[in-house]
């Protein structure tokens, strides 16, 4: 059990950490928002008295202020693209190995794939300066939310696509080369080509 009667010191410490991950949840976080409410108003109706939270409600405070509610308030979000050229075939993951920015550590430069640590809505961008026919599949998991394409003409140009997915918590993003079986494709490096997503709310 803890005991609380000194509401300048330890009680304002609860009510900060109530008040900065209450905001930021949305609503794909309503159970932890019904967790933090219900020991926010534990707090509040008792202001005048002694506050006394049992082992339960202390233990799930100190783990939506450490876990997801954490990353939440830090925000999620990447950017990489590819140092050097890359030669890709049908149905590879395109495996970008510079990391730009990775808050939340969710996309993993040895696999290519963006596993989601927080559940929402996201924003993911690929673009790629390419010179053959390109493909360039946008998957969810297994499926193909977006895609790429450029026309074969031995020119280099940049190729761009946009998409806005909800995701849950552990879903799977890549970016998948879908072109001729029979030969590969280069992609450019240099900061012309890249891969980003970012957490909306």
């Amino acid at each position: 059990m803890l005991t609380l009667t000194n509401l300048g010191g330890t009680l304002t410490v609860f009510l900060v950490i109530c008040n900065i991950f209450y905001p930021v949840l949305g609503g794909t976080q309503s159970d932890t928002r019904v967790k933090l409410d219900s020991i926010k108003s534990l707090i509040y109706s008792n202001a005048k008295a002694t506050v006394t939270l049992d082992s339960v409600a202390l233990k799930e405070l100190v783990q939506l202020s450490t876990s997801e509610s954490s990353i939440l308030y830090r925000g999620v979000s990447f950017c990489v693209n590819n140092t050097r050229r890359l030669s890709v075939g049908a149905g590879q993951i395109i495996k970008y190995d510079g990391i730009i920015k990775n808050d939340g550590n969710g996309y993993d430069d040895r696999t290519g794939v963006f596993v989601c640590p927080v559940a929402g809505t996201y924003m993911f961008v690929v673009d790629c300066l390419c010179h053959l026919e390109t493909w360039l599949h946008i998957k969810v998991n297994k499926k193909t939310v977006a895609s790429a394409y450029r026309v074969r003409d031995n020119s280099w140009d940049q190729i761009s696509r946009t998409v806005v997915v909800k995701l849950r918590r552990g879903d799977h993003v890549k970016v998948e080369y879908g072109g001729n079986q029979s030969r590969k494709e280069n992609i450019h490096e240099g900061g012309y080509s890249g891969f980003t997503g970012v957490l909306l709310y």
